[in-house]
């Protein structure tokens, strides 16, 4: 076998990979000089110097040079250096030097926040803990996926994250799921044999684990060949994009931004060639122009959108979320489905053993043995029942214990849901135990067992054996069934043992419903999320727990149910159904994805091996840090406490978020469409240009200035009581509606400014330009305090203390400015006294009109 690569994507696996998968256990361990004791702490530091630690290249935080050129790439950064160095050709130094001023603004502010949030992202992924099961020198421990090298010797249980490509030196019924890689839902089984085939694919291989696959069930023991970005899956991650797909609100920011470029391509040439035919005075026009494009340009937004963001993220991890992945802040804000199981979220997730009785129902020690039996021997990853049957109180079964002998196991999968041990009993006898989900555990049954008398499982018979199973269920205890099989003379096992059982009774847990999960709910339901309960359970206990903490279960759809229906039938039936009872991961998956093609933005909250297909197709998926590490790697957000009322503190947090940066894209946008009638009217009419271009951008400066607190402003209550999708329809309607009142108050302050102060003469070109420049900053940066809220600004609701100060500072600089020493650099003059109570009047009108518009939008819906 030569070096392999994929046909999609051209991926090479490592020689060393296809080498390993080829030579016996011993010959590989020598090769890569280990043992099965494995490397001591030292070996392992020096090779981790040669080989850097286990992370995708994607993961390696970018120098500053690298972070810094990823800003400047922007077209709204590429547009104003282009205009800045166009000015400073044609000799226009004060123009050049202002947006050159401008651009090293927004560049600047954007690198020191992403920086910031960059560290403090970083802080907080370090919370979320992935380890692997390493020996070194002889001792399992638990160590960071990144801590990794060749030559280490793993451990591997069901919900383990493969932590590089191994090559398996001993397994026992290990399956591995390989979706991530190729694409196959179904896991594939590995073994520890040499390699002797010649296979199409590196997948193929049968003794070879990659890197970002999963154990789905069984165990296995395994030497790591390559790590990190020499790994298959680290080739193919460097191979294609590192950014994960665009979510929705990066595409409507993507639109936004082209929006007004768009725009601006056709202003700018308009507003140029009628001042140039109008004033005959080209250089000037062309000045005027560019100027008018920097007006347009919404320079702040990347600023403005990582900030928001960045403190987002900051805030969530407050109320014990965090966040793994930025962009899906808006997401989580926007979500109004949140699709969870019900254990750990509704139930305390802390299961106690409550009965152990044999199928009458009467209480014995002799089911409860062979429950404890099977959780003690068994090897794979122990589950919340096994632990309970391990802590039970009532049970003292270490003097037992030592008197039997595991020979062998058959660990849980999610198909046959149910799990087997072998044990030699105290006479010597070879006894198969088996204990799982009742109704699977029935069809493996031929017997029963009932007062020392085994019967068989008459048709009749079998009726009142699943009565006193459904009894304890809708009793609200989680129900499995202990079943046994004596295989004389065998040492192994295997699935086709487990047929012909002897049904010996049930062990019932309760997970009690948590006192906070009704609140939750309520709360939940008040911010306009709609709860749906997917859950691998039985529907009757699942219905119980509903109804204990106020969840409708009716009508309920059931795996099978599921698994009939078509994808318009699911469609329609997911949107009422709000308990998902016995789903398999696909089914999880396809009621997900059916929801979000019903336009619903879909959170899925799972923290098991058989929840990273749902969590992938989710639009957020939400895990905890207690999950498994396929759950913690495939979710977006981490959850440090698996409660539901943790997760209504984050969806608020992400409202807020978009609410904040809805702000500045709203009042850009509007204010860029006024401006463009203002611009353009003024052009036609005036026999000089309506503002010198020094002032346009000095005007655009200090208000790009005023709009720097938006990320921390305070946002009123009902804008976080529903969900906030991206809607670019709204946005627009906003900017028809809101946009055109600023062109009304600058044609009056033109008229002002000709018609009182009798401008028209071009020698009182300066003090109209003066007028129009303090009317337009002062409109504009007092206009936020309007568009940033539903309610009446100042008196309902205020911004934040910084918004305010910055907004009252700016207004101010700019009163002070045409009398200010900057006056006549700038081409200001002084305003005559008049001018201040008719601006005065002009604010409070523009004010109220825009708040009228507002309110009426509001109440049609169309914002």
């Amino acid at each position: 076998m030569g070096p392999h690569k994929t046909k999609s994507q051209n991926i090479r696996v490592s020689p060393a990979v296809l080498d390993a998968a080829r030579k016996s256990g011993e010959e590989l361990l020598h090769n890569l000089r280990t043992s099965l004791s494995g490397l001591t702490q030292a070996e392992a530091e020096e090779r981790q110097r040669t080989t850097g630690p286990n992370v995708m290249a994607q993961e390696r935080r970018q120098g500053w040079p690298i972070r810094l050129l990823k800003i400047i790439r922007n077209p709204l950064v590429i547009l104003l250096a282009i205009l800045s160095s166009v000015s400073f050709a044609t000799g226009d130094a004060r123009a050049g030097t202002v947006m050159a001023a401008m651009v090293v603004l927004s560049v600047t502010l954007r690198f020191l926040q992403e920086d910031r949030a960059d560290a403090a992202a970083a802080k907080l992924k370090a919370m979320i803990h992935v380890t692997a099961t390493v020996i070194r020198a002889g001792d399992a421990k638990e160590m960071p996926l990144r801590d990794l090298v060749p030559g280490d010797v793993i451990k591997l249980s069901a919900g383990d994250m493969i932590p590089g490509d191994v090559r398996v030196l001993s397994s026992k019924d290990l399956f591995v799921s390989q979706g991530s890689l190729t694409g196959e839902s179904l896991p594939v089984e590995k073994f520890h044999e040499p390699e002797t085939r010649d296979v199409s694919s590196p997948t193929d291989l049968t003794n070879v684990c990659f890197m970002g696959t999963s154990v789905q069930s069984g165990t296995a023991t395994a030497v790591v060949v390559t790590t990190g970005v020499s790994t298959y899956f680290g080739c193919m991650a460097g191979s294609i994009a590192a950014e994960p797909p665009p979510t929705s609100f990066d595409q409507g920011l993507n639109r936004f931004t082209w929006l007004m470029i768009q725009l601006m391509a056709v202003m700018v040439p308009l507003v140029f060639l009628i001042n140039g035919f109008t004033k005959h005075d080209w250089k000037g026009a062309f000045f005027f122009a560019m100027a008018v494009a920097v007006g347009l340009t919404p320079e702040m937004l990347p600023m403005i959108v990582s900030v928001c963001l960045s403190k987002g993220a900051l805030a969530m991890s407050r109320k014990k979320v965090i966040v793994k992945r930025l962009n899906a802040i808006q997401n989580f804000g926007g979500m109004d489905v949140l699709c969870t199981d019900k254990t750990g979220t509704l139930t305390e997730d802390r299961v106690v053993l409550q009965r152990h009785c044999n199928v009458a129902g009467r209480e014995t020690e002799e089911v409860l043995l062979d429950g404890y039996l099977i959780s003690y021997f068994q090897t794979g990853l122990k589950n919340l029942l096994d632990r309970a049957i391990l802590d039970s109180p009532d049970f003292h079964a270490q003097a037992l214990i030592s008197k039997y002998k595991k020979l062998d196991e058959i660990p849980f999968d999610f198909t046959r849901r149910m799990m087997s041990v072998l044990v030699e009993d105290p006479e010597g006898k070879a006894i198969l135990l088996t204990k799982g989900a009742p109704e699977e555990v029935f069809h493996q049954c031929s017997h029963f067992e009932l007062d020392g008398k085994v019967s068989p499982m008459d048709p009749n018979l079998i009726v009142g054996l699943k009565d006193e199973y459904a009894s304890l269920s809708n009793d609200g205890f989680r129900v499995l069934a202990v079943a046994t099989k004596e295989l004389a003379g065998k040492q192994i096992c295997s699935k086709d043992d487990e047929c012909g059982l002897v049904l010996k009774g049930y062990v019932a847990f309760l997970d009690p419903p948590k006192a906070s999960a009704g609140r939750a709910l309520e709360a939940l339901h008040r911010h306009g999320v709609a709860v749906k309960i997917l859950t691998g359970d039985n529907q009757l206990i699942s219905r119980k727990v509903c109804k204990d903490v106020g969840l409708s279960a009716d009508p309920m759809l059931l795996g099978g149910d599921v698994e009939k229906m078509s994808d318009l039938e699911l469609r329609e039936a997911a949107e009422q159904t709000t308990l998902f009872a016995r789903l398999s991961p696909a089914h999880k998956q396809r009621v997900i994805q059916l929801l979000r093609s019903n336009g619903h933005v879909v959170g899925f909250l799972g923290d098991g091996i058989n929840d990273a297909p749902a969590l992938r197709a989710a639009d957020i998926g939400i895990s905890v840090d207690t999950a498994t590490d396929i759950a913690k790697e495939s979710a977006d957000l981490i959850l440090l406490e698996k409660d539901l009322m943790v997760l209504e503190g984050g969806v608020t947090e992400g409202r807020k978020v978009f609410a904040n940066i809805l702000k500045y894209i709203r009042m850009g946008a509007s204010s860029n469409f006024g401006n463009m009638f203002s611009v353009l009217g003024a052009s036609a009419f005036l026999p000089f240009i309506p503002m010198a271009p020094i002032q346009v951008l000095t005007n655009n400066l200090l208000y790009d200035f005023s709009q720097v607190p938006i990320p921390i402003d305070s946002v009123d209550e009902e804008q976080v009581a529903k969900p906030r999708p991206w809607n670019i329809d709204e946005i627009r309607r906003f900017i028809l509606y809101i946009g055109p009142i600023s062109s009304i108050f600058d044609y009056t302050t033109f008229f002002v400014m000709l018609w009182v102060f009798h401008c028209w003469d071009p020698s009182g070109a300066p003090l109209f330009q003066t007028g129009w420049f303090v009317e337009s900053l002062m409109t504009q940066t007092l206009i936020i305090h309007v568009i940033r809220t539903n309610k009446i600004p100042f008196i309902q609701s205020r911004a934040s203390w910084p918004l305010t100060a910055t907004s009252l500072s700016i207004m101010g600089f700019g009163m002070w400015l045409p009398y200010s020493p900057l006056a006549s650099s700038l081409g200001l003059t002084h305003l005559p006294r008049m001018y201040w109570p008719i601006l005065i009047l002009t604010l409070f009108c523009y004010v109220s009109l825009t708040q009228i518009i507002k309110v009426w939008l509001l109440r049609k819906k169309w914002i």
